[in-house]
Parts: structure tokens; C-alpha cells; sequence
């Protein structure tokens, strides 16, 4: 999750396998990854428009759609010449450059000046000194998103005490209450997003197959509401499919523990595992590497997060069959709006959430558009191969 994982992960893992074929288109009408399978096709129409997560305290889901202010309101906040740090757990990937592009938008519009944004490696240490350095320059808002929701909250008191209005991004700190320590959490529906990967590893087997999974083995509120949306779906909706091996992964490195994890699933169930799902774009660049090691691109691979190389493999219509995206660009500029309430006095919904969007090969531009704000990279683009749908 770091930027030194993503980094890894590029440069490492898949820079022989992905990066030296994006460049040249494919050959058209290779085979589609997803067959034309009601059940999950249905229940991906069903979900459109819901977000299925609850917050961090069990808080129910407002749309971000309806965090707005007037032009008045907008007034008053450029009046108040306010600035902001960004503090994060980590920088370097699509994800977060998204929501700081979201940020830097949105707080341009409302005069808010950005002082700083820092990246604590997913060091919780570096994280709580990162925050009270912040302090002591005396922002009028942070946004953030915690490392470790114990290790940190310390800091973060320190922070809500000074009168410094908090946002957060995904995960809070322990023992905080919305409205009276910080204004509100914003997230993606990670359970949403969870459910939307487990349809889609349905339909990409038919409803029918053995499944690996690969989560990420450290408590972290958003990565265990998509390992159980993902789990709770697959469980309850498609009795045919088993999940016959579930592993942790962590450390510095994760792609590489994922591609290990991947491997030894591999290894041991053979012709009798027919997909795999990763908690996120990193960790599935390394289970991706072991199905190509193991010249078994027949796996079906799902995951969460748009990030450029599965969007690559997409593209082409090799081994990821599909995900459930984040929003992060409109999540950053839902948090920047909230700070604004903050500012004003106004009074914030404790957790907004951003539905979950369901990405294949037939939508991949288009959700790129949707995710980031911006094209996809030329990378992705000539990488796109049409495909035709298989037959069953």
C-alpha cells in the first residue's frame, strides 16, 4: 500500500509481464472474460445507485451527492482565507493521487490554501509525528487517514483539541465521536465494492468453481469490509462456488507476498482452483505474476481499485475479469466540502459514502473517466483489445 509497495510492485513484479506489452495494441476479438451470466448480471443491476457499508461506528451511509454549499456559503469560506494539511498513510498510487487531485480542486475553489501534504510510508510513528508537526503549524483543518486507528489517536486528539477541524478518509482513530472530535468520514462503499467483485467473480465462472482468497492480514477497517462483502456474497448468493484457501498477506512488500500466497495456492489445488481474488490492485499485481508463471491465465482473477496494470490485463481481456472501483477523485472533493462545514459551523452527516462501480473489459474507458476524472493512460488505451463473448 505504500508508495515504495507500488513502486515494487511496478518495477518488480510485473515489469517484464505488463509494463513491456502495453504499448502495442493486442490482437482484436480475443475471448470476452465474462459470459453472459444472469444471476450476477441481475444482482449488479439491483445494486445500482445503493451503497451497502455502514461507518466506522456503525453510522448509516449519506450520498455524498447531497454535501453541497450555496454560493453564499462558498462566499464565506474564500472570506475566511482558512488553509489545510493533508496528512496520509501513504502516497504514490492511482488512489491517492486521485483523491489529492480531488482535494486540490475543490479547496482552490473554496480559498482554501493547502500548507502541506505528507506521507507517513504506512509508519504509524511517522504518522503521529507527521500530525504534530502539523499542529505546531496551526492549519485550520486536516484531512487524513489513519495508519492505525490506536496508535494514532493520541496525536489526532492532540490535533481536535487545538481546534483544528478533522476529516477522515476511510478509517478513524479509536475512541472518536463524529461531531464532537472530528466533522465526518468519508469512504467508498468498501462492502459494496466487496459484493460487486464477488458477482463479478460469479459471472466469470458461471457460478460454479473452487476460489482462492487473498486479503490483507492486518485490521484495517475498509480492507475487512471488502473481504466480507466479498465473502458474505459468494457464501450467500452462489452456493457452487467454494472458497477452498483464504491467506493474509503483509509486510513491506505486498505484492510479492501475494504473488508467494498465489503460488502455493496454485501449487497445491492445481487444475482444481479456478479463481482468485485480491483485496486490491497491488496485491492482485502479484497474484497476476503467478498465474502467468504458472501459465494458468485460465484463473479468473477479481479484485478491488482501478489502478493502471489491472486495468491493462483488463484491457486485453487477460485474467482480470473484473473489480469494484472507488471514487477517490469525488471522495476528495466530498472531504474538502465537508471541512468547509467545519469552518462555517454547519452541521455534517457523521459518514458519507461514494457507491460502488462494478469495472470489465466493456466499461474500463469509460469507469476510468468515472474514477479519476481524466482519460485513461495511453498505456491502457492501446492495450485495449475488442473481445467476443464466449460461448457456454
Amino acid at each position: 500500500m505504500t508508495r515504495r509497495l507500488r513502486l515494487t510492485a511496478v518495477a518488480g513484479v510485473l515489469a517484464v509481464s505488463v509494463l513491456t506489452t502495453a504499448c502495442a495494441p493486442t490482437t482484436a476479438n480475443t475471448t470476452c472474460l465474462l459470459p453472459e451470466y444472469a444471476p450476477a448480471q441481475e444482482a449488479l443491476q439491483e445494486m445500482e445507485g445503493q451503497v451497502l457499508s455502514q461507518g466506522p461506528q456503525g453510522e448509516d451511509p449519506v450520498s455524498a451527492d447531497s454535501v453541497q454549499l450555496s454560493d453564499a456559503e462558498i462566499e464565506q469560506v474564500k472570506a475566511k482565507k482558512a488553509t489545510a494539511a493533508i496528512v496520509m498513510h501513504y502516497t504514490g498510487d492511482d488512489w491517492t493521487a486521485a483523491q489529492l487531485n480531488g482535494l486540490e480542486s475543490r479547496f482552490e475553489e473554496l480559498g482554501v490554501e493547502i500548507i502541506a501534504v505528507t506521507d507517513a510510508g504506512q509508519d504509524p510513528s511517522k504518522q503521529v509525528s507527521d500530525i504534530e508537526n502539523m499542529i505546531a503549524r496551526k492549519p485550520d483543518i486536516i484531512i487524513s487517514i489513519p495508519t492505525d486507528a490506536v496508535a494514532t489517536a493520541q496525536a489526532y486528539r492532540k490535533a481536535a483539541e487545538a481546534g483544528i477541524h478533522l476529516v477522515f478518509m476511510d478509517n478513524v482513530p479509536a475512541g472518536f465521536t463524529p461531531g464532537e472530535d472530528y466533522i465526518s468520514a468519508v469512504s467508498a462503499d468498501n462492502y459494496g465494492n466487496g459484493v460487486v467483485s464477488a458477482h463479478l467473480m460469479a459471472q466469470a465462472l458461471e457460478g460454479k468453481g473452487n476460489i482462492g482468497v487473498i486479503k490483507f492480514g492486518v485490521d484495517f477497517f475498509v480492507t475487512n469490509q471488502r473481504h466480507q462483502g466479498f465473502v458474505d456474497t459468494i457464501k450467500k448468493d452462489y452456493p457452487d462456488i467454494h472458497i477452498i484457501a483464504e491467506r493474509g498477506i503483509s509486510g513491506d512488500d505486498l505484492a510479492g507476498q501475494a504473488q508467494n500466497t498465489a503460488n502455493a495456492m496454485l501449487l497445491r489445488y492445481q487444475d482444481d482452483i479456478n479463481g482468485i481474488w485480491g483485496v486490491w490492485d497491488v496485491p492482485t499485481e502479484g497474484i497476476m505474476a503467478a498465474v502467468r508463471s504458472a501459465e494458468r491465465e485460465d484463473i479468473k482473477i477479481a479484485t478491488e481499485d482501478l489502478g493502471t496494470n489491472v486495468a491493462i490485463a483488463m484491457a486485453k481481456n487477460s485474467m482480470v475479469a473484473g473489480l469494484g472501483a472507488q471514487r477517490p477523485y469525488d471522495q476528495g472533493v466530498a472531504e474538502a466540502t465537508l471541512a468547509a462545514y467545519g469552518l462555517l459551523g454547519k452541521d455534517a452527516p457523521p459518514y458519507v459514502a461514494l457507491g460502488a462501480l462494478p469495472v470489465h473489459h466493456d466499461n474500463l474507458l469509460e469507469s476510468w473517466e468515472d474514477v479519476y476524472h481524466q482519460p485513461a493512460p495511453e498505456t491502457v488505451q492501446q492495450s485495449f483489445s475488442e473481445c467476443t463473448a464466449p460461448t457456454s
